[in-house]
């Protein structure tokens, strides 16, 4: 019902969500906050085939990962969901290098979360949001999205060592992206970033740095968008990303259209005159590229 408010030929992804797994590989339904089957995001997709595509899940500790991925690339899986602190996955190991080879033969995109994860919850592993855990998936030659722009939070800078400070979140990622050599690698996705809680610094700074803007990728984050503590557009204003005629008529939208008015107001960002570009929400060449396996 609400993809149809959109524009014609407008799909959604959808997203599976695997496990939290103990490192032998082996499921832990009592530490998941939720479990949402590949199987299950592919047939409701196929179901739907004029409204959505699919995004597997899959654990690279799996003793299956390897043939998972391969049944999901069969079946027209679009790309690959983490949220490492959720599902007790350390990006930086040794264990996801099998994975990382078999992403990166294929091309398949790898969508992880980056930065402080409060949606779900994750016990004591919020480090393992570090961007910069990001590094080995890169250096596969992996192609990574780091959902949010890892606008909230903080992280050690494992770059000054061990004990390394405590800097933004977001300024790790901004410091992967500004490497030459993941430019043709890394990504960041938009969603969420426009919540009451990440509508700041970071997201000025990301509208500002438009030599990002071809890197960067649309994304809902739905069914957040509906949730109305999280959003506000009076706090837009007064950040000066909006003016208050806008705000007036995204309220309405948003009575209507959750989907509709996270589109709406991306769209009409501002910061210093800076607004992402058009290609920022034409994400489906991203997601349709070649795939050589």
């Amino acid at each position: 019902n609400l993809l149809d408010g959109l524009r014609p030929g407008c799909k959604l992804m959808l997203l599976a969500f695997d496990h939290a797994r103990n490192e032998s590989g082996d499921a832990t339904p009592e530490h998941s906050s939720f479990y949402i089957p590949d199987v299950y995001a592919r047939h409701t997709a196929q179901a739907h085939p004029r409204a959505f595509e699919w995004i597997a899940s899959i654990h690279p500790y799996r003793r299956d990962a390897l043939a998972a991925l391969d049944h999901a690339l069969r079946h027209g899986a679009r790309a690959v969901k983490w949220l490492p602190a959720a599902m007790n996955i350390d990006p930086a190991s040794a264990r996801c290098d099998a994975f990382y080879a078999a992403l990166a033969r294929t091309g398949l995109p790898l969508i992880t979360h980056g930065g402080m994860e409060r949606a779900v919850h994750v016990g004591d592993r919020q480090s393992l949001g570090n961007p910069l855990r990001l590094r080995r998936a890169l250096d596969h030659g992996v192609r990574v999205v780091v959902a949010h722009c890892a606008t909230m939070g903080q992280d050690q800078d494992l770059d000054r060592g061990a004990n390394g400070p405590y800097v933004t979140s977001f300024e790790l990622f901004s410091r992967l992206m500004d490497d030459a050599r993941y430019e043709k690698l890394l990504s960041g996705d938009l969603s969420a970033v426009t919540q009451i809680n990440r509508a700041g610094p970071a997201l000025k700074r990301i509208l500002e740095r438009t030599d990002w803007h071809p890197r960067l990728l649309n994304g809902s984050d739905y069914p957040l968008p509906g949730i109305m503590p999280l959003f506000s557009v009076n706090h837009m204003v007064a950040e000066g990303f909006i003016t208050a005629p806008v705000a007036a008529v995204l309220s309405a939208i948003r009575q209507h259209n959750p989907l509709l008015f996270d589109f709406v107001l991306k769209r009409h960002l501002t910061f210093q005159g800076h607004r992402f570009s058009a290609s920022v929400f034409h994400t489906q060449p991203y997601f349709t590229r070649a795939q050589s396996a």
